[in-house]
Order: C-alpha cells, then sequence, then structure tokens
C-alpha cells in the first residue's frame, strides 16, 4: 500500500517558474476557509472583507489560526509558549498572531506538535466556488480565493483576479497530482524495469504527451490498464476528472462516503512522530522534546538525539496500534542561513514514520 498526502483539505500555494506562476497543493493539510466561516462567522469574513479593502495584499491574508489545547502546556520553548498563549481556540487572523519570523518558526512547531491549528485556502474552497458542493460558507470561499489571486507574480502582476478562474486552476491541480500519485503508484508495481524512478517516469513529457492522445508524425496513446476505485465522500468530486486524465476507468462504489474508514481499519497503518531542534544562541542546538529541553554544543548529537526519541515514540505508536514488524523512515529539513560568508544554523526539523501491516488475529 502507498499512500500521498492529497486531498480537499490540502494546502494551495502559490508557485513562480520564471515569469510563469502556478499552484500547488500539499503536503500539509489545513482547515478550509468555508468551513472555518461557519464556525467563526463574524471573525472570518470581518477578516476577509478587510483584507480585500487594502490595496496592497498581505502575505499573511487569507490564513488564520487558533489553539487546539484548553491549557498552558508545560516545556515547551520560552517563545513557543508565548505564542501559545496569544492564541485561543476560536480563530484568529494569522496576521494578528504573527509579528516577526521568529515567530512563524515557533508557529510551525506548534502546529507540527498538533497545538495549533491553520486555516487556509483549500481545494475545498474552490469546489464550493464552482458549485461542486455546497455544506459550508461559499460566500467565505469567494473571498479567500480573491485575496489569494491578489498575489504578485514575477512579473509584478496579480495571480488570478476572478476567483471562479482561480478555483477552475485548483480543481485542475488536484486533478494533475491526483494523476501524478497514481501514475507513480502503477510504475512502483509494473514488473518492466524502465530504467528511471517511478516519480520521474510519471511526469516524462512522452507519457503525458500519450494521456492526452497525442498525434502528430508519431502517435502516441497512453493510460491506465485498471480501473480506478475512488473512495470517500468527496470522490464524486474529484475522481472522474481524474479518470479521464488517465484514460481509465473510474469506479465510484455506493456507500463511498465510508469505504475509506473501513479501509484506514483493515490497511496499512502509519505513526508519526515530529521534532525540532531551534538554537536560541549560537553553538547552543535546544532539542524540542515532549517532556523536557534538552541542550547541546554540538549539531549532528543533537538532530541524532531527537531522532532516537521520535523513533522510539512512532515504533511505540505503530506497536500499539496492532504493527508488529514496524518499518522506520526518517527525514530531516535542516534550515541555515549565510551570515558574513558563514553557515548559521536557523532550525532542523525531523520526522520519523513508523509504518506497517496490523496483526491479524484469528478467532
Amino acid at each position: 500500500m502507498r499512500t500521498t498526502g492529497l486531498g480537499g483539505d490540502s494546502e494551495v500555494h502559490l508557485i513562480f517558474d520564471s515569469l510563469e506562476s502556478g499552484v500547488t497543493l500539499g503536503p500539509k493539510r489545513v482547515l478550509p476557509v468555508s468551513l472555518a466561516a461557519i464556525e467563526n462567522p463574524d471573525v472570518v469574513h470581518a477578516a476577509l472583507d478587510e483584507q480585500l479593502k487594502s490595496s496592497l495584499p498581505g502575505e499573511l491574508d487569507g490564513r488564520f489560526v487558533r489553539s487546539t489545547v484548553f491549557k498552558p502546556q508545560a516545556n515547551l520553548h520560552d517563545r513557543d509558549q508565548r505564542l501559545l498563549k496569544k492564541l485561543e481556540t476560536s480563530l484568529k487572523p494569522l496576521g494578528n498572531v504573527i509579528a516577526n519570523r521568529l515567530d512563524r518558526q515557533a508557529l510551525v512547531r506548534l502546529v507540527n506538535w498538533g497545538l495549533a491549528e491553520i486555516s487556509a485556502l483549500t481545494p475545498t474552497d474552490a469546489s464550493h466556488v464552482l458549485g461542486f458542493t455546497d455544506v459550508w460558507d461559499k460566500m467565505a470561499a469567494v473571498k479567500a480565493l480573491r485575496i489569494f489571486g491578489r498575489q504578485r507574480t514575477k512579473a509584478g502582476v496579480a495571480f488570478c483576479n476572478d476567483a471562479t478562474s482561480l478555483a477552475q486552476k485548483i480543481f485542475d491541480q488536484l486533478t494533475h497530482q491526483t494523476a501524478l500519485a497514481l501514475l507513480e503508484t502503477a510504475f512502483f508495481e509494473e514488473v518492466v524495469d524502465f530504467g528511471n524512478k517511478p516519480k520521474d517516469l510519471a511526469k516524462h513529457p512522452l507519457l503525458q504527451a500519450g494521456l492526452l492522445g497525442h498525434s502528430g508524425i508519431l502517435k502516441i496513446d497512453a493510460g491506465l490498464n485498471f480501473p480506478v476505485i475512488g473512495l470517500g465522500a468527496s470522490a464524486p468530486v474529484y475522481y472522474p476528472a481524474v479518470g479521464e486524465r488517465l484514460n481509465c476507468k473510474m469506479v465510484l462504489p455506493e456507500n463511498i462516503g465510508v469505504a475509506s474508514a473501513i479501509g484506514a481499519v483493515v490497511g496499512r497503518v502509519t505513526m508519526r512522530a515530529s521534532g525540532t531542534v531551534s538554537s536560541p544562541n549560537e553553538g547552543q542546538y535546544r532539542v524540542h522534546l515532549p517532556e523536557t529541553l534538552l541542550d547541546f554544543t554540538d549539531e549532528e548529537t543533537a538532530i541524532s538525539t531527537l531522532e532516537a526519541n521520535l523513533r522510539e515514540r512512532a515504533e511505540a505508536d505503530a506497536k500499539a496500534s496492532g504493527v508488529e514488524d514496524v518499518e522506520v523512515e526518517i527525514t530531516r529539513n535542516i534550515r541555515k542561513a549565510e551570515v558574513e560568508g558563514k553557515d548559521i544554523f536557523v532550525e532542523a526539523q525531523v520526522c520519523v514514520t513508523g509504518t506497517g501491516r496490523p496483526r491479524i488475529t484469528k478467532n
């Protein structure tokens, strides 16, 4: 089983490629603005309206944040603790909370630890504007799209001035990224070795041309040779277009709204543990653990200590969920800044993923 974090609650990002711009989705999940407006209508609409009145778009416009805990947390870094105290369990405009770069880093840590939640533009908001769904606040989605579209490209112009056009771009990008994920999975399962990584093969220009039915001097046709089964409540919205893109049959079974929940029970268990190493002073490396803070004078020692702790937690959580043989994957994201020609450590984020199949019991 292979999993990809992509769906209606994937965060939308603006990307730049020379003078061309576009959108990409994920990997972080956020609360759709259309849902945020249902939960806190006065705060969300007032902030969106005020941001739309401004002649210049703000970097934090269209984004909100809230705490997910009801009491102070012990053993947090001082800055993290101060930021958490500024948050409430009801949503606030992100611009009212974040004052500088250090606050942003603190917020990333709080979100990674599950202590804070971000609300921002998602494909679900785009679906409301396109008329595919109407369960939440469409007007808030329209405002969020207009705000997002005001961002400036490298050419110095607004990315997209029309909410409906932007919504379609987001919907098309979800189709594109979902299709790539399925193609990559297909190449992983292919018996034939095509001499390249599945991720690269999925994006290969010849394959993409074949999916579009290229017909010139060469005629190229491509597609998945098996049907795709769409599960989840949003499957009827997103997956038919994926089937068309991949030239394959898309099967949408009855009761698809609960089928993915059943699959989560019988499928592969995935447990993640993440943490951060900060640097409060030059030459000092602070490991943030749930129960304490540990300081080191060596960068690698600090990161390795964090990895060992996270690995132990991820393996324990996976085994507690019934996994016998835990497969562990570790990723590091180390941020450094160049100051006077010297690399200065800023922060390291480590994520450990423990996966495996749950044991099967027989009566």
